[in-house]
């Protein structure tokens, strides 16, 4: 069989994760620990599905089609809290909203490239990202990241050539968790500006960031949307996941170019996802700081408890948002630790050969841990099963 767009690229990794518990029963004092995907697995919070309920039941318009890019009120309230946020200036006409923050990614790398262009990605890398680039013939090209796990622009550069058209970063990071630094950002932004190529900065997890204040000043540039795309979920915000609601922003010309993709895809984004979205973000901040501090009271409870794991050998790599990065200590890839793991502990994560090109064999030492929707009992009970595991 010919190599196709889809046969380009890996099998998704959550996919596979998942295939690796179905029929296999658990002991009952022993249940299944998932920290594989990094989303939250409660549903929304019952004022905001109450409003979910009255707009599927009063507003008839949110059952037909709506604007390609968008409710108009949901990209404004978006425009103007981010504007607050970053102290920046962001216009309605500068945002759209998508259908997931995967497909803003997508629809922004659908407008910039054409097949045998390249992007350059830190790894390890989020495989969703990897995997587009690969289906629409773009090469990714790989930025080792440093043993803080933060990337260097200096050698960023040196990957650049005449068909580099962007260079993709995530913060807080996925898979690491770790938080880049503000003029580390500042430093990419302005690689990509001199040299006329894009940079997008995926900020899914900016809501449960410890930093208080805006991660970086790139909106204070009058000109950010000609060298930025930024991207936004606010699926892990609202617990919205199943209404898939994201957003892009970056120059209304771009946009304009993007909305040929997104009409082709999707035509609109969900629509009682965009109302709920726009509800949450007027009314539901105090909430919203709750569910912070929870998560960065997680994030606490693994640096609080790994000292029984680094007596074992293991090594805390990155922490942040939904993650915890690791190096397992032991002489086995993480692929068939990962599969171990679920036999002998009954946790499922994910290996980091996930996240890693077949080159790098360092991902054959680290495992991505997703804690998210852990309490810091589970994350001790956690600690407990990998201190007593041996492969």
């Amino acid at each position: 069989m010919p190599e196709t767009r889809t046969s380009a690229t890996f099998a998704a990794p959550i996919v596979q994760a998942q295939g690796w518990v179905k029929g296999v029963t658990f002991p009952a004092d022993r249940p299944l620990i998932n920290v594989s995907q990094a989303a939250p697995a409660d549903p929304p919070p019952a004022a905001l599905r109450q409003i979910m309920a009255d707009v599927a039941l009063n507003n008839d318009d949110a059952h037909l089609y709506g604007p390609v890019l968008g409710l108009p009120e949901l990209r404004r309230e978006l425009a103007h809290q981010c504007s607050a946020r970053y102290c920046g200036s962001i216009l309605q006409d500068q945002v759209a909203i998508t259908s997931g923050c995967n497909q803003a990614f997508a629809a922004a790398l659908m407008a910039i490239t054409t097949q045998g262009d390249e992007v350059i990605i830190p790894t390890p890398w989020y495989f969703n990202h990897k995997m587009w680039l690969d289906m629409i013939g773009v090469c990714s090209v790989a930025l080792k990241t440093g043993p803080e796990m933060l990337p260097n622009p200096e050698q960023a550069a040196a990957l650049i050539t005449e068909r580099t058209r962007a260079i993709a970063l995530v913060t807080p990071n996925n898979p690491c968790g770790v938080e880049y630094p503000a003029a580390l950002v500042q430093a990419f932004y302005d690689l990509a500006k001199s040299r006329g190529i894009r940079l997008i900065v995926d900020e899914t997890y900016r809501d449960f960031d410890i930093r208080e204040g805006a991660p970086h000043d790139l909106f204070n540039d009058p000109v950010w949307d000609q060298t930025l795309i930024h991207l936004y979920s606010f699926s892990k915000a609202y617990r919205l996941t199943g209404h898939r609601v994201g957003a892009l922003l970056t120059s209304p010309a771009l946009l304009s170019e993007t909305e040929k993709f997104l009409d082709t895809v999707t035509i609109c984004p969900n629509q009682i996802g965009q109302h709920a979205a726009l509800w949450g973000m007027q009314n539901l901040s105090d909430w919203l700081a709750a569910e912070r501090r929870e998560i960065l009271d997680r994030r606490a409870a693994i640096q609080q408890g790994f000292a029984g794991l680094a007596e074992k050998g293991w090594k805390l790599l990155g922490l942040g948002a939904y993650f915890a990065y690791v190096q397992h200590p032991y002489d086995i890839s993480s692929d068939v630790l990962a599969r171990k793991l679920v036999s002998d502990a009954s946790i499922l994560l994910l290996p980091a050969t996930m996240f890693m090109p077949a080159s790098d064999t360092s991902g054959e030492q680290q495992l991505r841990i997703a804690f998210a929707n852990l309490d810091r009992a589970g994350i001790g009970v956690l600690f407990d099963r990998l201190q007593a595991f041996t492969p």
